[in-house]
This record gives structure tokens, sequence and C-alpha cells, in this order.
């Protein structure tokens, strides 16, 4: 059955832009100072960069072993040896999909998110069609989203990448309702691939607009290199942070400039 998504995101946008005094919810991460064991379990440590080699991927999982962080994230072609690696472990493996740029098929997403999960990945990280959301194909976007959670049985949390830096603030909003309703865990803001980064704004606009739907949460990625950083989010609402820079963080050290 279709869905005539314009007056609901329409109602959605103005809903969102009305709540003037939305309070970020509590979470088990709001009373964090330093980098503790319970900041560790905010991080998804990332490495997505294209020449990456076996060695960067097993020094990224050992990091991620010895802090104790929620998951490595890395391409599809990294899921076997990444979920080897972190057996027994309590470290997640976590996959992107249609990543960097989200314009692939719906079905290619959804075999690529199937492919992941037999691979061994436990959680989906996707880039919705950008393309589709700034013309207003509402449909095509959901649709597009829910293809990816059906594809994992819905039982793999699948984290939707918005990326912010290419849409207006009305444009987020209906992206995170989007993916919302079509069954997504997380709402996230960029892939660190086309510029610019996460913002304290985005995050706490994605967070007032899935309040609405118990146990949608909000990753924050891209530019955050230092816990004042992951800070920031957190106290905006982001209950995952994706970053490269998980272990400097740690060490309570800024990590070099870099896209992730």
């Amino acid at each position: 059955m279709s869905t005539d998504w314009a007056p609901l995101v329409q109602a959605k946008i103005a809903e969102v832009l009305a709540n003037t005094e939305f309070v970020v919810p509590q979470t088990q991460f709001s009373s964090i100072t330093e980098p503790d064991a319970t900041f560790a379990l905010a991080i998804d440590h990332t490495l997505l960069k294209p020449d990456a080699t076996p060695t960067q991927v097993n020094s990224l999982c050992d990091q991620a072993i010895m802090h104790k962080f929620k998951s490595c994230c890395v391409n599809g072609t990294n899921v076997p040896q990444v979920a080897r690696r972190l057996e027994g472990s309590g470290v997640l493996t976590c996959a992107v999909i249609g990543f960097p740029l989200g314009a692939g098929t719906s079905a290619s997403k959804a075999f690529e998110a199937a492919d992941a999960v037999k691979s061994g990945a436990q959680e989906i990280d996707m880039v919705l069609n950008v393309g589709a959301l700034k013309s207003g194909d509402y449909t095509l976007v959901f649709d597009d989203i829910y293809a990816v959670v059906a594809s994992t049985g819905a039982t793999i949390p699948v984290k939707v990448i918005l990326e912010t830096v290419f849409l207006s603030d009305e444009e987020k909003i209906v992206g995170a309702f989007l993916a919302a309703e079509a069954g997504a865990a997380f709402v996230k803001t960029c892939t660190g691939f086309s510029g610019g980064g996460a913002t304290k704004e985005d995050v706490l606009l994605m967070r007032k607009t899935v309040a609405y739907k118990p146990g949608v949460k909000v990753k924050a990625s891209a530019g955050i290199r230092s816990f004042d950083k992951c800070l920031e989010m957190i106290q905006a609402g982001a209950e995952r942070i994706g970053t490269s820079s998980g272990a400097a963080i740690m060490q309570s050290v800024e990590a070099a400039l870099g896209a992730y």
C-alpha cells in the first residue's frame, strides 16, 4: 500500500520547528566528563578509507578490543576479517552500505546489506538516496531504507546516514522522519566524504525529529577528533559517535585532520 508522504512530512517539519523547548533526554552517556569505560561504549571505531590494508584493519580491531569500543565500522570487503578478529571480544562488527554516495539502487543496497550480515556484520550503516530526498521523492527514500532494513530480517540495527552537509534543516527533518518510519535504529549525520561534518545543531534537530519514535537514536559522525567534540555531540543528543580517532580520543589527544 502506497503512502502519501507529502502531508506527513510537512506536518513533521512544522512540529519539529515549532518545538523550541525540546529537552534532550538523559542517556547513559549524559553524565560523562572524561573518556572512561562508559564513554567507550559510544564509539564506532572507524576505518573507511579506500586504501585501508589488512594490517591497518587488524590494528583498528585491536584498538577497539583494548578500549572496549562499541563497534568497528568498515567497508564490506573487510567485514569477514573484522568479524574473525573481534570474535568473543564484545565489540560489534559494523558495515557501511551504499557508501559513500547512497546513489545505488535499493536492490543493490539490500543485497549488499544481506551479504555483509552473512559475512558477520552485526550493525549496518547505510547512506540514503540524497538526490531523491532533495527532489521530494519521499516514497523512494522510504522504500530504499525499508529494503535494507528488511534485507537483514529486521534484526540487525540499521543506521541511516542523511549526509547533512547537502541538506536544509527541513530536508534533515524529512530524512530523519522517513528513516524512523522505515525501521531505522539510528539516524546519522555524515559520511565524512563530502566535506563538512557533524554539528551540534544538526544532532539536536535530528534528535528532536525522532523523539516521537521510541528507541530511535542519533549517531554523530565526520570531523569528530577530540573528546570535547564528542561531549558536544552527546550533549546535543547523540548516543553513538563515528570516528577514526577513537584511540587518540581515549588518550585525550586531538587527532590530526582527517575525513572521519
